[in-house]
C-alpha cells in the first residue's frame, strides 16, 4: 500500500481530521540512516506527524520544523517537511540501543527530558515559532500539548511505529483531530467519549485498517466527511551544488587546508545522509568562487 494522508472534517466542519499511513516512508528513513528500532520508533513518529502537520499548511512554498532536543541518548530529531507532505528528517545518533518498556520500545527513553520546537516558515520576515515543553517524550502527546498550549487548539495526536523481527518497519501511521473553536460540549465529549476505546495506533494498522477506516473508527458517527487524500513520501531535495554551499560556508581558510592536504573529502547530508565527494580540484573551485 502506498503512502498517504487523509483530510476530512465532521460534525458539519466542528472538526477537522487527518489520518496517515506512512510505513514506506519510514521504512526509507531507516534505509537511510541505519537506524536502530527505538531510533526508527522515534523518528519514524515525528515524520509522520511532520507530514501530517506539513500537509496542514497552506502554501506550496511553506515549510515546517520539528525539532525535539531532549536530555536521552537519541540525541535530538530533526524533521522538515513541505506542504506536499514530502518529508525528511535525522537522529543526533542512530545507533541508540534501550530494553523495551512494557514490552514497547522506549522511545520516551531515548529521547529524555527536553523541548519541542516548532517551526512554520511562511515567506513572511520572521518564521512562527512555538516551544512547549516534552510532556511525555513519547512525541504524540508532546504534539497535543504543542497544539493546545502554543496555538489553542484542543487536539488528539496519535502516532505509532511497529517493526518487525528482522528491524524493518512492519507498520506506520497517525491521526490529528482538532477541534474548532465553535465546537459544541456535546461533539467535544463524543470525541472525548471515541478515543477513549483507541488502545494504539498500531493495533489499526497491523489490522490493517486504512487512514479512511482509521477516521471512520474514531469519528464515523460524528458525520465524517473525507475531503482529500494527498500522497506522502520520504523526500530529500540535497544535491552536490546545495551541499556544496555548505561546504563553501566553512571559510576560505579551511578550504584551503584541506586544499592543502591533497585529499578529497566526503561531505554528507544530515536528512537523507547520501554522500557527496568532492576532489581537490572541486574544492579549488569552490575557493574561487567565495572569492568573487
Amino acid at each position: 500500500m502506498e503512502d498517504y494522508i487523509v483530510r476530512a472534517t465532521a460534525a458539519g466542519g466542528q472538526m477537522r481530521a487527518f489520518a496517515a499511513t506512512t510505513k514506506n516512508l519510514v521504512e526509507s528513513a531507516r534505509v537511510h540512516h541505519n537506524t536502530s528500532p527505538v531510533a526508527t520508533a522515534a523518528l519514524g513518529r515525528t515524520l509522520t506527524a511532520g507530514a501530517i502537520m506539513g500537509s496542514m499548511m497552506k502554501n506550496d512554498t511553506d515549510m515546517l520544523t520539528l525539532q525535539i532536543r531532549g536530555d536521552g541518548p537519541i540525541e535530538g530529531i530533526t524533521v522538515t517537511a513541505d506542504s506536499h507532505a514530502n518529508v525528511k528528517g535525522y537522529v543526533g545518533n542512530s545507533d541508540v540501543m534501550l530494553p523495551p518498556k512494557n514490552g514497547k520500545l522506549d522511545v520516551g527513553g531515548a529521547v529524555g527530558i527536553g523541548l519541542l520546537q516548532v517551526i512554520k516558515d511562511m515567506g513572511l520576515k520572521e518564521p512562527y515559532v512555538g516551544q512547549t515543553i516534552l510532556v511525555s517524550s513519547e512525541i504524540a502527546e508532546d504534539l497535543t500539548y504543542y497544539f493546545a498550549s502554543s496555538e489553542q487548539v484542543p487536539s488528539s495526536v496519535g502516532l505509532g511505529v511497529l517493526m518487525n523481527k528482522d528491524n524493518t518497519v512492519r507498520c506506520a501511521g497517525g491521526f490529528i483531530i482538532q477541534l474548532m473553536p465553535f465546537a459544541t460540549e456535546e461533539t467535544i465529549s463524543q470525541l472525548e467519549e471515541n478515543l477513549k476505546d483507541v488502545t494504539s495506533v498500531t493495533d489499526f494498522l497491523d489490522k490493517g485498517y486504512t487512514p479512511e477506516q482509521m477516521l471512520e473508527k474514531l469519528i464515523g458517527h460524528l458525520d465524517l466527511e473525507i475531503t482529500d487524500t494527498i500522497p506522502t513520501q520520504f523526500y530529500c531535495n540535497c544535491s552536490k551544488e546545495r551541499v556544496e554551499q555548505a561546504v563553501a560556508s566553512i571559510g576560505k581558510k579551511d578550504i584551503q587546508e584541506m586544499i592543502d592536504e591533497g585529499k578529497d573529502i566526503e561531505v554528507k547530508c544530515h536528512f537523507c545522509n547520501t554522500a557527496y565527494n568532492y576532489t581537490v580540484e572541486d574544492l579549488k573551485n569552490i575557493l574561487k568562487r567565495s572569492k568573487k
